[in-house]
């Protein structure tokens, strides 16, 4: 028996069906089976009652599921903290970073950082803003860089920069004869936006809720390059931070400020209040906050 074996056992319960668990889990039912069987020999007891039309728990197995999720729990947070302790003798810093911010920190800071300190290894993926924050909240990594502001308890941060939203459409929309527009100009116009997983998303949408409507939304995607596309072929209007569209340099579309009020996309580098941050990760984020420094100061071409 092994956790993963009763986590599949909490899947089977929820779903009240083998075939619909193995399903969820891309795995065979007969491969489910024999895991279920495995479990209820292991506890020396019949944990299911298995019909056509599906299962039910037994006593005992209504037991084992209602008191599974305090162990699993508790097994996750000592896994977790374990591999903070490795992280910490191993001198590992994990970082986790919202789509976008490498490109505004730049990888010659992270580079910098490896050249400066060889003895400490550094490690980073990427992610949309609420994911990264969901896997530093899950102790998935010990920094990260996300979209806010995030005014979460379980986070501490430090503010990096900010950049101002707008709105991107093509030469030939009317739009693009303004000098400023409003969000009620995203009435009834096709909107491609970054999707719920990303701050900008929110805001936007927020700020039309505020203003009585709900925009128009052609599609949601994961990454701006899809926003861009149907821009540029004239297919609807979006909104971007003005670093991004400068390095998309494209004379096809313009951009257009906001004029009713502060649209913001500001970087954090974030840590976790319930957590000792280590000396390696101080160092970190000492570097980082002089590297954006410098480049601020004009020390540092982005």
């Amino acid at each position: 028996m092994n956790i993963k074996d009763l986590e599949y056992f909490i899947i089977t319960c929820q779903e009240r069906s083998i075939t619909k668990a193995a399903k969820r889990l891309y795995i065979t039912p007969q491969g489910l089976s024999k895991t279920l069987r495995n479990l209820e020999f292991e506890f020396h007891t019949k944990l299911l009652n298995r019909n056509t039309s599906g299962i039910t728990l037994t006593e005992t197995g209504q037991y084992l599921f209602d008191h599974l999720p305090d162990l699993l729990d508790s097994y996750s947070n000592i896994y977790k903290s374990i591999q903070k302790i490795e992280q910490r003798q191993n001198r590992e810093i994990d970082l986790l970073s919202a789509y976008g911010i490498l490109r505004l920190v730049t990888p010659e800071c992270l580079a910098s950082f490896r050249k400066k300190y060889p003895e400490i290894t550094l490690h980073y993926r990427e992610y949309p803003d609420k994911q990264v924050e969901r896997l530093l909240s899950a102790h998935e990594g010990n920094v990260a860089f996300t979209v806010g502001p995030c005014s979460l308890p379980a986070f501490k941060s430090s503010f990096l920069e900010s950049f101002e939203i707008k709105l991107l459409v093509n030469k030939k929309h009317p739009l693009s004869k303004r000098s400023s527009v409003t969000i009620e100009d995203l009435k009834g116009q096709p909107l491609y936006i970054e999707s719920s997983e990303f701050y900008i998303h929110h805001l936007i949408l927020q700020r039309c809720k505020e203003h009585g409507f709900s925009p128009e939304i052609a599609f949601e995607t994961s990454g701006f390059s899809l926003c861009h596309k149907m821009v540029k072929q004239n297919k609807g209007i979006s909104v971007v931070v003005d670093f991004v569209f400068d390095d998309m340099g494209d004379d096809s579309m313009v951009l257009i400020p906001f004029s009713d009020g502060s649209y913001q996309w500001s970087a954090y580098m974030l840590t976790l209040t319930d957590t000792d941050i280590s000396p390696d990760i101080i160092l970190f984020q000492k570097h980082v906050l002089a590297w954006m420094s410098a480049i601020k100061k004009g020390k540092i071409l982005r």
